[in-house]
């Protein structure tokens, strides 16, 4: 199975080499595609450098300047489809998603649609660093969206997420409006309407290892608020479920 990385990034200059390197060692088919926000610290010239030094497993999409995690995904996803891939993913590149967990998801993926790395199932945990407000704001965040929401899922804004290429071909991408890190609830949630298999492996969740986090309290509250947006724009596909995409 050829699994394509869709990786946006945004000043990773440190991580992106060690991320190739370890994602190359890995007993699968990787290809990775990077989208660069024309990152101030190099990061697209690194970028085309382990392109070049990999030809035929690394491309690089170069962006005029930040344009939001949906954008970059959605730009990502378009051109990996056309390229043939078996499976997607979603991917940081801060290492706060062990590459090795790769393997097991990929093997969950051949029972399953979609392939969610989770924080919260048996087997998975966040980082141990974590102060013990900052676990509970992330356990609440999951637990506040999926039950607004209605989902049977532990992890509902995880980022690193495994996609079967039919299912992603599927999914109506015009209707998705959120550009923020609800995006990632919106496409979960669109896959529930949906009806697709949906499965959760355990991930160890880590804090980045290198470079400075992307993500604030002022994020975390305007999510709260878009998910309510997100439950009415679906009110129609909640009724017609899979036949929406039959």
């Amino acid at each position: 199975m050829r699994i394509t990385i869709v990786t946006p990034t945004y000043n990773e200059a440190e991580n992106l080499p060690k991320l190739v390197s370890a994602l190359f060692s890995l007993p699968l088919d990787i290809h990775l595609l990077v989208v660069d926000d024309n990152s101030p610290d190099g990061t697209g010239v690194i970028a085309d450098e382990l392109a070049a030094a990999n030809p035929g497993r690394i491309e690089v999409l170069h962006r005029p300047g930040k344009m939001g995690l949906r954008s970059a995904y959605l730009n990502g996803f378009q051109k990996v489809l056309e390229r043939g891939a078996d499976a997607v993913v979603q991917m940081d590149a801060d290492f706060s998603h062990d590459p090795s967990a790769l393997v097991e998801m990929a093997k969950l993926l051949e029972t399953h649609d979609v392939v969610l790395g989770s924080r919260y199932v048996k087997g998975g945990s966040v980082d141990e660093r974590w102060p013990f407000w900052r676990k509970g704001l992330s356990a609440f965040g999951n637990f506040y969206a999926r039950t607004l929401l209605g989902l049977p899922l532990r992890d509902v804004t995880t980022g690193y997420r495994m996609w079967r290429r039919e299912t992603l071909g599927q999914i109506p991408f015009e209707r998705i409006q959120s550009s923020g890190y609800v995006f990632l609830v919106e496409m979960a949630y669109l896959a529930h309407c949906l009806e697709f298999k949906i499965g959760e492996s355990p991930i160890y969740f880590a804090d980045r290892r290198w470079g400075k986090s992307k993500m604030s309290f002022k994020i975390q509250i305007e999510a709260a608020f878009r998910i309510w947006q997100v439950l009415w724009h679906y009110r129609d596909l909640r009724k017609t479920g899979r036949a929406a995409r039959l």
